[in-house]
């Protein structure tokens, strides 16, 4: 049963949103370098650094320039992020994980007829 896990864990991992994970944080830039949005390893925003001179255009630019970095940082996770390999046949993992089910089951019910019995003489020899 362990080894049927471990497939079926293995061949999960193996599809989408498995594996593809975006291994080193991604940096974008935009107003000429003086605004750099970060993405961290797990695809969030871990920090958004910008100069003072980022500021002297106005609001209006820098919202523009700071959209640009931040799209630019999440174009590049989705690309680095986007599951190419093959794709675990949905009928397949069904069907392996009944069987792991079954088996599970099966193990449970001859356990609790074992601990049955066990109990039953441990019963018994208390009266003797």
């Amino acid at each position: 049963m362990a080894q049927q896990l471990s497939q079926a864990r293995d061949a999960v991992a193996g599809g989408p949103g498995g594996t593809g994970a975006q291994a080193e944080p991604i940096t974008a830039e935009a107003a000429e370098g003086r605004i750099k949005v970060t993405l961290g390893a797990d695809g969030r925003f871990e920090r958004i650094k910008m100069t003072l001179s980022a500021l002297k255009d106005g609001p209006d630019v820098l919202v523009e320039e700071l959209k640009r970095a931040a799209n630019e940082a999440l174009d590049r996770h989705a690309e680095e992020t986007t599951y190419t390999g093959p794709v675990p046949d949905q009928a397949e993992m069904n069907e392996r994980m009944a069987r792991i089910q079954d088996a599970s089951l099966q193990q449970f019910a001859q356990m609790r007829g074992e601990i049955g019995d066990l109990m039953d003489r441990i019963s018994r020899g208390r009266r003797a």
